[in-house]
């Protein structure tokens, strides 16, 4: 399948793990929505949604940049407007948008608490929601949650309790909406990556260049969410998936492409279940968890 003239609504992509999927479906002419905050070059932070989109335009999509802060309910609403409005529908929701903050829980701040949680559970819901009556009138629709899997041990919140909460309450989101969801056809999943993945996040928060150097590049999950939207939404839905087993289920064995820096072992990524590195062919170091 093609996403040749499909529209893709990416919250929080305009740098990143959701510029990389945007570019991904562009190469194919696919229309792209950026709803995201960054309207200004940010001094410690790449890219803008305006940047976003003229990349996106440069690899044959079609791009609308919007200003939209997925806490405000009214922005969300104006942003899945204008791209009704632009393109004719919505196929594709990518949740990407997501705050991280990892400290425990006497040294969270409430503010930060909140906007976690308004951020990663509150605004995955409500993008979905809203994109939700759209995606009813695709032929192949799907909804893509940039969340883990659910594996519910206590080494994956004793350190960042709020943290963890509001991530895993993204993928409470494809648990439940992929249930709800299934008689209309809409798949809704989530897509996490095996091993870190070079971002500013990684670079900024979790180790800053020596991590960076041990960490996939965001095409890889780029490529992942581009086999899954490429599925039929009907037979795929509501599943938690490893950017690596999605790719190796396509046939792919070389994965040197996206970790051109890594000269030894590569950095696992938080949340991944012990049984998914047990059974990778890649040997990583579990620097998370």
């Amino acid at each position: 399948m093609s996403l040749k003239g499909k529209t893709l609504f990416i919250s929080g992509g305009s740098r990143g793990i959701g510029l990389a999927i945007a570019l991904r479906a562009a190469r194919d002419g696919a229309n792209v929505t950026i709803a995201a905050k960054t309207a200004e070059p940010h001094p410690k932070l790449p890219g803008t949604i305006y940047s976003a989109a003229e990349e996106i335009e440069k690899a044959g999509g079609k791009a609308l940049p919007v200003l939209c802060d997925i806490r405000d309910e009214a922005q969300v609403t104006e942003a899945v407007a204008k791209t009704v409005e632009k393109f004719g529908g919505i196929d594709i929701c990518v949740n990407n948008a997501s705050a991280i903050n990892l400290t425990g829980t006497l040294q969270t701040d409430m503010k930060r608490y909140d906007l976690m949680h308004q951020i990663n559970t509150r605004g995955t819901f409500l993008v979905s929601k809203t994109c939700i009556p759209h995606l009813k009138n695709a032929t192949n629709p799907h909804i893509l949650n940039l969340a883990p899997p659910l594996d519910m041990k206590a080494k994956w919140f004793k350190g960042h309790v709020a943290y963890t909460m509001a991530k895993f309450g993204m993928s409470m989101c494809t648990l439940g909406m992929s249930a709800e969801f299934a008689r209309d056809g809409i798949a809704v999943n989530s897509l996490w990556p095996l091993t870190a993945i070079d971002t500013a996040a990684v670079r900024n928060l979790l180790g800053g260049d020596s991590v960076a150097a041990m960490s996939r590049s965001p095409e890889i999950l780029a490529d992942a969410a581009y086999a899954i939207f490429s599925r039929p939404s009907r037979e795929t839905s509501g599943n938690f998936f490893i950017d690596e087993e999605v790719l190796r289920e396509e046939g792919v064995s070389d994965f040197a492409i996206y970790a051109p820096r890594a000269k030894g072992l590569l950095a696992g990524d938080f949340f991944v279940p012990d049984e998914v590195f047990e059974r990778s062919p890649t040997q990583v170091a579990r620097t998370f968890g």
